[in-house]
């Protein structure tokens, strides 16, 4: 049985469609509700202007501090089956399941290249990755790291209260498209499948106490891409009205090679994806915006000087890949190869700060 629609669901469905305005107007008062102004294809030409509000508005609100995390893929194993996914169900994949000693090993490895942010993701399977799994991966991290999020399944309100409980600090579940048709047609089977109940989880991460929260759309999956921009902007804003005194964070991944074969309907440009993330700053000042590997190293070092506040580094997509690669298969792969210390030493060139642990906790 499918979950009913959430609170943000209802918001979305009941949200106007999408008005053009004048670019010039849009980007001297931007907002939530100029975005598809700022998004359109008429506006592209002028990226150069974009990049400059969002630069500034990035510095207002953010100064020059980059955060720096890591993910840590606990397992492959999964029981869903979505068209896109290196780890979907089905797939002849080597698959591998960290035990908690092997996770926190993980862990000292990456503390021992600097990251006091940790990112657990893995497939979503309720057995091998099971809510008590979880609860102990965290108690077992907890001494060891300050700040850690989960990327995994979602959740029932009591887990996310439990893995709060046990020291998380933040939950990540990306809508992926929030095309409802286009959900569904690349979500053939298994918990992910519900749209409805993987809306309304961070509603329920947030009612639990979780203080971070980060989501987003994956560019590609869906032919019109700016239409989830639009929708996973006002998410984000939406979040941040409801829910406070919890950080939102926004990442727009591009769809890149995996053991899956899914190729994107739309290619999404590098210039079209800075003015993504442009407009997407400019409607949603008070998001942090997270870039991943994915993109290369040029792009990135791009980014980060317009409107990127928060990055991976030296990111590895298998489970225990930092200190035994090649044993499992990775969910996609990465472009940007350089280490944790290469790329602080960029941000450091540029003028900015990498932040490797925050000096004050978000709520007293």
């Amino acid at each position: 049985m499918s979950a009913p629609p959430g609170r943000f669901a209802r918001f979305l469905a009941a949200a106007p469609a999408p008005a053009y305005d004048d670019l010039d107007a849009a980007l001297a008062r931007p907002s939530p509700e100029v975005l598809p102004t700022l998004l359109s294809a008429s506006a592209l030409p002028r990226l150069e202007e974009l990049a400059q509000r969002a630069r500034e508005v990035t510095l207002q609100r953010f100064g020059r501090a980059v955060r720096l995390f890591a993910p840590l893929y606990v397992s492959n194993a999964c029981l869903s089956s979505c068209t896109y996914c290196g780890f979907s169900k089905g797939l002849d994949v080597a698959r591998r399941t960290l035990s908690v000693d092997e996770v926190v090993a993980e862990a000292r490895t990456l503390v021992g290249r600097g990251f006091r942010h940790l990112l657990l993701v893995s497939g979503e399977h309720r057995v091998e990755v099971s809510a008590d799994y979880l609860v102990a991966c965290v108690e077992a991290l907890r001494p060891l790291v300050p700040s850690i999020s989960v990327e995994t399944q979602t959740w029932s309100d009591d887990t996310y209260a439990r893995l709060v409980a046990a020291g998380l600090e933040g939950v990540v579940h990306y809508q992926e498209t929030y095309d409802r048709e286009r959900y569904a047609q690349t979500h053939l089977a298994g918990w992910k499948r519900d749209y409805d109940r993987r809306l309304s989880s961070t509603e329920r991460a947030a009612e639990a106490g979780v203080r971070r929260l980060g989501i987003g759309a994956l560019l590609g999956l869906s032919a019109d891409w700016r239409s989830d921009v639009l929708a996973v902007a006002r998410h984000a804003v939406w979040l941040q009205r409801e829910y406070w005194r919890t950080e939102v964070t926004v990442s727009l991944p591009r769809i890149k090679p995996s053991a899956s074969g899914f190729q994107p309907l739309v290619a999404v440009s590098d210039a079209e994806y800075v003015q993504a993330l442009c407009a997407l700053r400019l409607a949603a000042p008070e998001a942090g915006l997270v870039l991943s590997t994915r993109e290369p190293a040029a792009l990135r070092d791009g980014l980060v000087r317009i409107a990127v506040t928060s990055m991976s580094a030296g990111s590895s997509t298998e489970p225990g890949g930092y200190r035994t690669p090649g044993q499992a298969q990775e969910q996609f792969s990465v472009s940007d190869e350089r280490s944790p210390a290469e790329v602080a030493a960029m941000l450091e060139a540029a003028g900015y700060e990498p932040v490797w642990k925050d000096a004050f906790p978000l709520h007293a």
